[in-house]
């Protein structure tokens, strides 16, 4: 593990979910490095004194929603459990499904800024399937701005090369494989960030293939795949989900349009988890870089009586270390 690793870890460890080769890795970091000792001495003390807080009263209406929201997902996994699916195509989706194959990667060419005719042919393609019938250097590549519903996502580990390979349905099964730094491949990614998951499995599948090819010493993100993530941080439903996104963006380069999406969740988003990685991300690039804008909402949840006493320790012990 490293440094950035141990809020996570902690709080695992004091929960009392942490696995043993969790705690036995956490122990081992522990034994040689002081600071992040000092720091999980702090962890405890503020996890102590959260332990003292009243529980919460369940109130009438708070049972009720949750009940509700219970009840509607388990229906909505009964209907994709048993949705039946047609035997045979119908003529119009034949024909749409033609339509769709004809127009792949031409759309999403012109969407991405498409070189010229003469310079397309010396650009590397993504390799398409076996059986697949592709014959345009990107026609791989679905055309995402007609907004297809894909299903059936699959992911495979990626190969020697470094390859991510997703596979899908659209009207039949197709599957792109190509370089993360290839537009296709960044594209689709995020579009399955952005608009495709019918679960929070699926996004969150989809955002953890992103952590894993694009950052520190990885692809450069498309803004495509950034404006995905701060998306789903500032919207989506599932705090999981949200947390899976600024874990993410945390691993990227700080940039404006992050520090934006961090700032808004540090200051509004319901879950405690989210708002602890906006204070570490949104910290260690102030280490960097000072801002004003960060230091002023840093000092503001440091002292917020209604905070998180865990988030608000973590805000004050950033400023600590910030140089102004």
């Amino acid at each position: 593990m490293d440094c950035r690793d141990l809020t996570a870890l902690a709080t695992e460890r004091l929960a009392g979910e942490a696995g043993e080769a969790a705690r036995r890795e956490l122990s081992q970091h522990l034994a040689s490095c002081e600071s992040c000792r000092a720091e999980m001495g702090r962890t405890e003390s503020v996890w102590a004194a959260l332990g003292e807080d009243p529980d919460a009263n369940v109130t009438p209406e708070f049972r009720r929603r949750t009940l509700a929201l219970l009840e509607e997902e388990m229906l909505r996994s009964r209907v994709r459990a048993f949705r039946p699916r047609p035997k045979f195509a119908r003529p119009l989706a034949q024909a749409a499904a033609l339509l769709v194959a004809g127009s792949l990667g031409w759309v999403l060419a012109r969407s991405a800024g498409a070189p010229p005719k003469d310079a397309a042919a010396r650009q590397p393609a993504a390799s398409a399937a076996p059986g697949a019938s592709l014959l345009a250097p990107v026609a791989n590549a679905t055309d995402l701005l007609s907004n297809p519903r894909l299903s059936n996502v699959s992911y495979e580990p990626p190969s020697a090369d470094g390859k991510v390979t997703v596979a899908f349905d659209v009207t039949t099964r197709r599957t792109v494989s190509g370089r993360p730094d290839e537009p296709q491949v960044a594209n689709l990614l995020a579009y399955l960030v952005a608009h495709n998951a019918e679960t929070a499995g699926e996004k969150s599948r989809a955002i953890q293939l992103v952590s894993e090819h694009y950052g520190a010493g990885q692809a450069a993100p498309s803004p495509e795949i950034v404006a995905a993530l701060t998306n789903t941080l500032k919207k989506d439903g599932n705090p999981g989900v949200r947390k899976k996104a600024a874990d993410a963006l945390a691993s990227l380069t700080m940039t404006p349009e992050i520090r934006t999406a961090f700032l808004d969740s540090l200051r509004s988003d319901k879950n405690p988890a989210v708002r602890l990685v906006a204070v570490d991300a949104l910290a260690a690039a102030a280490k960097q870089s000072p801002d004003s804008r960060t230091i002023e909402s840093l000092r503001a949840k440091a002292v917020d009586p209604q905070e998180n006493g865990f988030v608000r320790a973590k805000a004050a012990s950033a400023l600590k270390a910030i140089s102004f």
